[in-house]
């Protein structure tokens, strides 16, 4: 089932998300949910705390840099529990968007690499080392379960320039393809652009 995505300025996305237990009631559709969610939304990356849920759980798919990307054929994964434990070598600055801020697209600061321990979909424990543009995706969605955006990682004067997008964001004045739900409407809404 494809879900809403909670939209820049609602509460969910400042939280700092909960381990999730190995025995979560629904965690198996949960994970499904937001698989059909991202792909119908066209992200490769969706974090729990983006369908309204405040759990450590974040899914990527770097298929689609798989031209660009030697070896992002194979990295389509949940990561359940996730813990940065190492970001290491140049800091690389690359254009971001997010499903939560849509069209909004900025230059963030990321190490190029990181460490990364998490538990698969079935409870199996991975720890493995990305780089590049797979490190920049998991880093993004490993901030969402902070309860970080990437505009936070802007300059002042950034944001300062983006306000009223963002005000209007929150308040539901942006076409999206998707369903969104908007902190200051009571309802979702999906347009069409």
């Amino acid at each position: 089932m494809v879900l809403p995505i909670v939209a820049y300025g609602h509460p969910v996305l400042r939280k700092r998300a909960r381990e999730v237990e190995q025995n979560e009631p629904k965690l198996d559709q949960l994970i499904q949910n937001m698989w059909e969610t991202m792909y119908y939304s066209e992200g490769v990356g969706l974090a729990a705390p983006q369908v309204n849920q405040s759990l450590r759980i974040f899914i990527i798919d770097a298929t689609p840099y798989s031209n660009q990307i030697a070896g992002a054929e194979n990295v389509r994964h949940t990561f359940i529990n996730p813990q940065i434990v190492q970001r290491e070598g140049e800091v690389d600055m690359m254009e971001e968007g997010c499903l939560s801020i849509p069209h909004i697209r900025e230059e963030v600061a990321r190490k190029y690499a990181i460490s990364i321990q998490y538990y698969d979909a079935d409870w199996n424990f991975h720890d493995e080392y990305y780089s590049g543009m797979l490190a920049r995706i998991i880093q993004h969605e490993y901030d969402h379960i902070e309860g970080i955006l990437f505009t936070d990682h802007l300059s002042t004067m950034r944001k300062t320039m983006l306000r009223s997008k963002l005000s209007n964001i929150s308040k539901g004045r942006v076409e999206v393809e998707y369903r969104m739900i908007f902190p200051f409407m009571k309802k979702s809404s999906k347009t069409k652009t």
